[in-house]
């Protein structure tokens, strides 16, 4: 295999898995998008299927914006459950904090000073 010839396999691998990964797009966003009757997902399917190669470029010309809408209202979605998720995990309410001071305090780990700053800083 000469060099040129290894060059140009690599292209066709390359754009092989370009057209794969376009297509694979194209079939999450049918399934994302729930505007879409389901005849019409089922025909744009079977034309994926039948004629890829024009029937992606017309479904990317053609609903190219709202599959971007799409994409991003998920994302956004996980973003905010995983910051919700985050906010309930990390945040301690003042009466807890004061309780496990105070649980330092009865066990004689802290002195009545820091208790007393804990207690300020935790009702702050």
């Amino acid at each position: 295999m000469t060099f040129v010839e290894a060059l140009w396999w690599t292209f066709e691998v390359f754009i092989f898995i370009a057209y794969l990964m376009i297509i694979f797009s194209i079939i999450q966003d049918l399934f994302r998008d729930r505007k879409l009757n389901g005849w019409f997902k089922a025909l744009w399917f079977i034309a994926l299927l039948f004629i890829p190669v024009i029937t992606a470029l017309v479904y990317v010309i053609a609903r190219g914006k709202g599959m971007h809408e799409r994409r991003v209202a998920v994302y956004v979605e996980a973003q905010a459950n995983a910051d919700s998720y985050i906010r309930s995990v990390a945040s301690v309410s003042p009466a807890e904090q004061i309780s496990s001071a105070k649980a330092l305090l009865d066990a004689g780990t802290i002195t009545a000073a820091e208790f007393e700053a804990l207690k300020a800083k935790a009702l702050a």
